[in-house]
């Protein structure tokens, strides 16, 4: 199964300095190597935000380049609404791009990667299927 990456995830691997030895990135190498890992638009504008370094951006662009952006098509932005709608009357609140991350993994059969304590919350209203470190 296709596994989304959370923005979380690849700011442990990719932007900060952490020990190769983290069980998360020793899981996302392992995703990257079955070809599991799904990127989408959204996740990449999130990682490529707010760096002062026009090296470091070019560089983390490069990197993120090897993996292609699944389409988003209007049925996963009407997804997304009702997502936020959903939690909403449970009081529940998130951010329109959690909304579409679970409305993208939703709709297309597919695990999110996270260690947002948000997507838990999500979880108890929508349909959504976290990915578990093995």
């Amino acid at each position: 199964m296709k596994v989304i990456v959370d923005t979380c995830i690849w700011s442990q691997s990719l932007r900060r300095i952490k020990p190769k030895s983290s069980r998360i990135i020793i899981e996302l190498t392992e995703l990257i190597k079955d070809g599991r890992v799904q990127m989408i638009g959204p996740i990449r504008q999130e990682l490529l935000s707010g760096i002062k370094s026009t090296k470091q951006f070019a560089l983390l662009k490069r990197k993120l380049s090897a993996f292609p952006d699944l389409p988003i098509q209007a049925k996963d932005y009407e997804t997304a609404a009702d997502f936020f709608n959903v939690c909403r009357k449970h009081g529940v609140r998130g951010s329109n791009t959690d909304f579409l991350i679970c409305a993208v993994a939703s709709n297309s059969n597919m695990e999110i990667f996270t260690t947002d304590k948000d997507f838990l919350r999500y979880k108890k209203y929508l349909p959504l299927q976290l990915y578990e470190i093995h």
